[in-house]
């Protein structure tokens, strides 16, 4: 079963990698479809197994590299948090296959698209699955390798080819972090398995790494080398800008990327390593100043763009910082939590966005849509559940991890999970504003679109929209479903948790109600937790923020609901009943409109100080270091010398008997002065 659950996209993608122009599109769509749901079937399998029964295990699969003391094998660690992972990658990676048939039905390579999905999936699933830091970043390199792919499938496009180049680009510089995180791991534990390592940080807090005179705590590094590798796969700020500009692969590629997997995996890698982040409470202030950071400036860009995609990739940036200052305030299973609700809801979205521009014979900018609910009522629905989880409303799946998160940021009690708490709250009223505002000029109002595009407006097959039905079910039930397994409170450590047991087996036949009842539910509700990470998830004693949260002042709970309802009811007057409105904020507060609009300048302020730079210096490497000296001290300048000599000498062939007579008598006169010379004057 775990082999199956592991491997099966990768059969699918050799198979039709290798075959798929013999055996033509629809036999390579059935194949990697079929192959990527049976995987998602055993995942779910393996999630029942592992993580509600309590069995975690580690599947060794052959030996990779013995020399020495250093043993690396192939091996599969599946315990809850690894299952979980699995289970969002395959399920959306399902969707998103089956989505894919009827989207790229006009492409002219669906085999090879189709191939990579499934090399993506493969990748995802051996990065969360990996036992050793080496097999992550075989995992997590391949996860960048084949998004580059998918990214720029449209090669055709050379804003698709720049956007997959800069995707790739960016991502370096992050993988530069974490190649540097693993390298300082194996320098301090002395091995990259991950069970020997975190039985290890406790003994060597005290270490310390000494570069270039300094001397820097061993674990601290280390937990900031790994979160420079995940700011650039999960587009934290600074290492953000590939991410809009990734909108220009295919739809579902924005929601296999953006959703469920190649983003979240920075988030994986920080809960993974939470045994590492405990010990480095510089490290974790540092996520969650970046996160809060990111959550609050992708959310501004958010409210002010136009293409539909770019806003809804903006909106996902912004969820990944609330995932992030979750891990920061070491909210681990809240941030997880939200991973697998967001990754429902987001592809929900981006889904519900392709299907909205294949109505619209690829039109993105939302300026040209308006009045499309009566045309497309399955995708405007589905849409809409996506925008009320999204926004945090009460009842759907963001609710529940989105309000966690802000929860446990307050109850960190420290400046840095106040700053959190305040810029996610910020976050959370323009959440609700931008997706209100995308829903407003995408299906209501007047239509602004064309005549031509009017006329050929119409719902998306059955192969597109029963991908977004699945996502739908989960945006709804997933936050309710899992809210006790993953957040739920009541949890005090592993003697609270024998004690509840003792307690539930004395009290079977308690026959008192209420408070007794009550007490019951408690104590069910923190076995839950405890029984579902199973100690996946390290969480120092005076770091449980999950827990604090549970008790946090009334108007903490209920403050998220408050402003999200605020900034759907502003989205309603500015873009529906007083469409006036937009335009005058935009001429009264035109400096602060521009800095969101431009993005802040990021890509501006790196062209700036990277890119014109680094293309100066390649030039003048080439002109001076290159042409000028290697090549004219090189082979450029011995020819030509060589040349010029020939020329010379070709002078002298003129076909008169006297020149030749004067070379002859000048060569004797030379040769005669050497030989004097040599011989000391003595002839």
């Amino acid at each position: 079963m775990e082999y199956y659950a592991v491997f099966l996209p990768l059969i699918a993608f050799v198979f039709v990698g290798l075959f798929g122009k013999m055996i033509g599109d629809r036999a390579s769509q059935l194949i990697t479809c079929t192959c990527v749901i049976a995987s998602a079937i055993f995942s779910v399998m393996l999630f029942n197994d592992v993580a509600m029964n309590a069995d975690p295990r580690i599947l060794t699969l052959a030996p990779w590299i013995n020399v020495g003391d250093f043993v690396v094998n192939w091996s599969l660690r599946l315990d809850t948090l690894s299952v979980v992972m699995m289970c969002v990658i395959t399920i959306v990676s399902s969707c998103v296959h089956v989505y894919s048939v009827g989207y790229m039905s006009h492409d002219t390579a669906k085999a090879r698209f189709m191939a990579y999905l499934s090399l993506f999936t493969f990748a995802m699933l051996m990065l969360v699955t990996s036992d050793n830091l080496l097999q992550l970043f075989f995992g997590w390199e391949g996860v960048g390798v084949a998004s580059y792919l998918l990214i720029g499938f449209w090669n055709h496009k050379p804003s698709a080819n720049a956007a997959s180049m800069k995707a790739f680009i960016v991502n370096r510089v992050g993988d530069f972090g974490l190649a540097l995180g693993i390298m300082a791991m194996f320098m301090v534990f002395g091995t990259i398995n991950f069970t020997e390592i975190f039985e290890s940080v406790q003994a060597h807090t005290g270490d310390v790494i000494n570069f270039l005179g300094l001397e820097i705590h061993a674990i601290t590094a280390i937990a900031f080398l790994l979160f420079i590798g995940a700011m650039g796969k999960s587009a934290q700020l600074g290492l953000h800008t590939w991410l809009p500009d990734a909108m220009e692969g295919p739809t579902p590629v924005s929601a296999l990327i953006h959703a469920a997997t190649m983003v979240t995996a920075g988030v994986f890698l920080v809960a993974r390593f939470s045994p590492v982040f405990e010990y480095a409470p510089d490290a974790l202030m540092f996520v969650t100043i970046v996160g809060a950071a990111t959550a609050f400036i992708a959310a501004t860009i958010g409210m002010t763009q136009f293409d539909i995609k770019r806003v809804i990739a903006y909106s996902t940036m912004s969820q990944l910082g609330y995932m992030f200052f979750a891990l920061g305030v070491s909210a681990y299973g809240a941030a997880m939590f939200h991973l697998m609700t967001h990754a429902f809801f987001k592809a929900l979205l981006f889904l519900g966005a392709g299907s909205v521009i294949h109505a619209m014979s690829d039109e993105q900018d939302m300026r040209n849509m308006g009045g499309l609910w009566k045309k497309i009522p399955v995708t405007y629905t589905m849409m809409w559940i996506g925008g009320l989880a999204l926004a945090g409303v009460p009842l759907f799946a963001g609710y529940y991890s989105k309000d966690m998160i802000l929860e446990a940021a307050y109850a960190d009690h420290s400046w840095f999970g106040d700053f959190a708490f305040w810029a996610g709250i910020a976050a959370a009223f323009m959440t609700a504003f931008y997706t209100w505002r995308l829903m407003i000029m995408t299906f209501h109002g007047k239509s602004r679109a064309s005549k031509e595009v009017q006329s050929h407006i119409h719902e998306s097959p059955a192969v597109m929209t029963i991908p977004l039905v699945v996502l739908a079910i989960g945006a709804i039930f997933t936050g309710a479903v899992f809210y006790n397994g993953f957040v739920g409170g009541g949890h005090d450590g592993h003697a609270q948790h024998a004690e509840n047991t003792h307690y539930n087996a004395t009290h079977e036949d308690d026959e008192h109600a209420g408070v007794g009842h009550d007490k019951n539910l408690m104590k069910v509700m923190e076995l839950d937790r405890e029984m579902f990470w199973n100690d996946t998830l390290f969480v120092l004693p005076e770091n449980d923020t999950v827990e604090a949260a549970h008790h946090v002042p009334f108007w903490v709970k209920k403050l998220p609901i408050v402003m999200g309802a605020l900034g759907i009811v502003l989205a309603y007057i500015f873009y529906l009943f007083l469409p006036v409105l937009p335009r005058f904020f935009k001429t009264a507060f035109k400096p602060i409109y521009i800095v969101f609009f431009g993005k802040w300048f990021f890509d501006e302020l790196y062209n700036i100080l990277f890119v014109k730079p680094a293309w100066l210096l390649g030039k003048g490497f080439w002109k001076i270091g290159d042409k000028t000296i290697i090549d004219g001290l090189g082979p450029d300048g011995i020819s030509s010398s060589a040349r010029r000599i020939g020329k010379l000498l070709g002078k002298v062939q003129s076909g008169f008997i006297y020149h030749y007579a004067f070379v002859m008598v000048i060569s004797m006169i030379g040769l005669l002065s050497w030989i004097f010379i040599r011989s000391g004057g003595i002839l």
